[in-house]
């Protein structure tokens, strides 16, 4: 399995920005899906945003406009940019893989939208 590892989260007012970013232990363009969920408190997990190997983005429209998915090669990491944060968006992050019929995941980081 590929291995995952989250950074980046912390505690960020409302209307503010962070970048996520997720580190795989293979390279990431050998890799056919990645993406980000997260998961509130109490709610199920849900798909933030995923990208392909062929770079192609798949976002949730509740978070369109305001979340990036992006691919930094020079790192070898998936990353997500989020902008005008929201208290709704607090909850754990997680980067997703998928390839080979395997899904891995992170073990999450955490974001909180607070005044």
């Amino acid at each position: 399995q590929v291995q995952l590892v989250e950074s980046g989260g912390g505690l960020v007012q409302p209307g503010g920005s962070l970048r996520l970013s997720c580190a795989a232990s293979e390279n990431i363009f050998s890799i056919d899906i990645m993406g980000w969920y997260r998961q509130a408190p109490g709610k199920q997990r849900e798909l933030v945003a995923s990208i392909t190997s062929g770079d192609t983005p798949i976002q949730a429209d509740s978070m369109r406009g305001r979340f990036t998915i992006s691919r930094d090669t020079a790192k070898n990491t998936v990353d997500l940019q989020m902008t005008s944060l929201r208290p709704e968006d607090t909850a754990v992050y997680y980067c997703n893989a998928i390839t080979g019929g395997r899904s891995s995941w992170g073990q999450g980081t955490q974001v909180t939208v607070s005044s």
